[in-house]
């Protein structure tokens, strides 16, 4: 009789071991039974987003892969604005590139950083590799659009806000989930999609039942790309109003609280942690502020309104105990200078996109990586 393969034999083992050593898939529960819908979805992604983490070199995956909960870096004010989005109504989902494997270290990590979650996915690369699924192993729309669609299918909210960077093909997957659930990109434009990013027959199909079956609504509101490689935000402008390029989380900030998802004294929270991580100073703060409204993220009515409302949290007690910085009267005061400055502000980078070409913008990606690689990136 011929002996059961590793993989047959490895897949019995009881579902918790499986999903920590990275064999078996890690399936969201999704909501109990009876409970209500969240009001707000917040999807993020990890690597370059939430974390700096560099894994542009077989170096910088080995000092990844060693590294415990307490050597990993969020990204100034990232922490307190996943804290501010914990709200009654709220889901957090994480749907990170990075290892199962790494799961336990990654989940302590944010435990440490006090950030609640109800979802928390990683990529399944021992399975892809004991299978020869090697294609697998850098795609990302064949392993992201999945894990994003049966999530929604187990909870899904009425909006939804994205978090993703500049690191790999995070607009695209993004803006291709967003027209997907609002039916906006049919199921024969998905296959030709799936074709362009090299996904298994198996994964296409799966995909192809899940965009069959999520429901349909016009939810994603906003995406953010965190431009971690420093990108020119003018190249993500044909991704239309929707996805907002950030250099820092700040700027994310202003924008959800124009969205009307934060509030001002949340808005001072994510200011008071970038500033304690001694990167930034009051005036980086105050050129975030002028940048996010020249491209037109935010209005000048929105900034002053902010200021305003911040100035009474402040009086409130916002900022009790930070003797390390100015009365916040000047602060404000400085602010609305920096507001006032601002020349004319050019309005046709808000106006509507033309339909995505996801063939194109996939080919295109695989062209960028296939560059990068040669020049040893």
């Amino acid at each position: 009789m011929k002996p059961p393969s590793l993989l047959r034999r490895m897949a019995s083992l009881p579902g918790r071991v499986g999903q920590r050593i990275g064999l078996l898939e890690h399936i969201p529960d999704g909501l109990p039974p009876g409970a209500p819908p969240p009001r707000h979805t917040f999807r993020w992604d990890l690597d370059k987003t939430y974390l700096r983490t560099e894994f542009d070199s077989l170096a910088d995956l080995a000092k990844n892969a060693i590294e415990n909960a307490a050597d990993k870096q969020a990204y100034p004010g990232a922490t307190a604005l996943l804290r501010a989005l914990r709200q009654d109504g709220h889901r957090i989902c994480i749907v990170s590139g990075s290892p199962t494997q790494m799961r336990q270290v990654l989940a302590a990590k944010l435990a440490l950083d006090g950030v609640d979650y109800d979802e928390f996915v990683l990529k399944n690369n021992l399975k892809n590799l004991l299978r020869g699924r090697f294609r697998a192993l850098r795609a990302q729309i064949p392993y992201k659009l999945p894990a994003m669609l049966q999530s929604r299918i187990g909870a899904p909210a009425d909006a939804e806000t994205l978090f993703g960077d500049d690191a790999e093909a995070d607009a695209i997957i993004y803006c291709l989930y967003a027209d997907l659930v609002a039916g906006r990109v049919s199921l024969q434009d998905l296959e030709r999609v799936l074709i362009a990013s090299r996904a298994y027959d198996d994964d296409a199909v799966r995909i192809l039942d899940l965009a069959r079956r999520v429901p349909k609504h016009d939810a994603v509101n906003r995406l953010f790309i965190h431009l971690d490689r420093r990108s020119a935000p003018v190249g993500f402008r044909h991704y239309g109003p929707r996805l907002v390029p950030v250099f820092n989380y700040f700027q994310a900030a202003l924008v959800l609280y124009g969205d009307r998802v934060l509030s001002a004294r949340q808005v001072i929270f994510v200011a008071l942690e970038m500033l304690d991580s001694k990167q930034y100073e009051l005036g980086h703060l105050a050129t975030s502020v002028q940048d996010v409204i020249r491209r037109g993220r935010i209005t000048r009515e929105t900034a002053l309104q902010l200021t305003a409302e911040a100035q009474e949290a402040a009086r409130s007690g916002a900022l009790s105990g930070r003797s390390d910085l100015p009365p916040f009267e000047q602060i404000s005061e400085a602010f609305r200078e920096r507001v006032r400055e601002l020349g004319p502000i050019d309005r046709y980078q808000l106006e509507p996109s033309a339909p995505l070409d996801y063939v194109r913008l996939v080919d295109e990606e695989h062209e960028h990586r296939r560059v990068r690689r040669k020049r040893g990136h």
